[in-house]
């Protein structure tokens, strides 16, 4: 029979539980509202639609208050509960993540706004179709670590960083190309100038989705993946696998 120890006890445990959750599921939400701004603000740019773009930049208040809530509930939960082992590394990997998530919304913000700009100077945009891609790809790349933290899925966390460099390489040359349109055309450059920082928006977002991935690592297993390459991440894992 449980004694009125062993009953609180279970109860207190049953809370924690659940403000654990609580938290990761807050985060998870708010990964899609992010993945959604950046999806809305580059179809506010490919189809000149300003009244979309408004709506991204007034929806990234949202997202800014989705992180100072879910903040001050991490901050909460190491207070009141000082968590060990695995629950702490929740506890900072969601608190890291919604930190990269709300920078996400940051650039996606940026390029809504500099979607207005372009739609007002009314003419056909060169690197728009890279836009296009690269936009569909680091959204995917969102989609694709939030599933990973979601499941604690390595492989896929693993994933998300190979497909990173990939991003980078076509923002490297995309850039390349653009520099060279301008070159040719002075009259383009104040056009073509604001494609280039929305594609840099976009390989920021590609760099954060990736800082996820890193904190899925984290959370799985134990280790602390920053700053390294994608081969010595990999090496680490196998070790630890052994």
């Amino acid at each position: 029979m449980n004694t009125v120890k062993d009953s609180h006890t279970h109860h207190i445990s049953q809370q924690f539980n659940e403000e654990l959750e609580g938290v990761k599921k807050s985060m998870l939400e708010m990964g899609g509202l992010v993945e959604k701004q950046v999806r809305d603000a580059i179809k506010s740019l490919i189809n000149a639609d300003t009244e979309l773009a408004d709506i991204v930049v007034e929806r990234d208040e949202l997202v800014n208050d989705m992180e100072l809530n879910i903040d001050q509930e991490c901050t909460q939960i190491l207070a009141k509960r000082q968590p060990a082992a695995s629950d702490l590394r929740l506890v900072l990997a969601v608190s890291k993540c919604i930190s990269d998530l709300e920078r996400i919304g940051d650039e996606a913000a940026k390029i809504a706004r500099l979607a207005a700009e372009l739609t007002e100077q009314g003419e056909s945009q060169p690197g728009f179709v890279e836009v296009r891609h690269i936009g569909e790809e680091v959204s995917s790349m969102i989609q694709q670590a939030l599933t990973a933290f979601a499941r604690l899925d390595v492989d896929s966390a693993l994933k998300v960083a190979h497909d990173d460099k990939i991003v980078d390489l076509e923002y490297r040359s995309t850039v390349r190309e653009l520099i060279t349109y301008m070159m040719e055309d002075p009259r383009s450059i104040s056009r073509v100038l604001n494609i280039i920082w929305c594609l840099r928006a976009l390989e920021r977002v590609g760099d954060h989705a990736m800082n996820i991935g890193e904190h899925v690592i984290y959370l799985a297993k134990g280790l602390d993946v920053r700053h390294m390459d994608i081969e010595q991440v990999e090496d680490k894992l196998e070790t630890v696998n052994k």
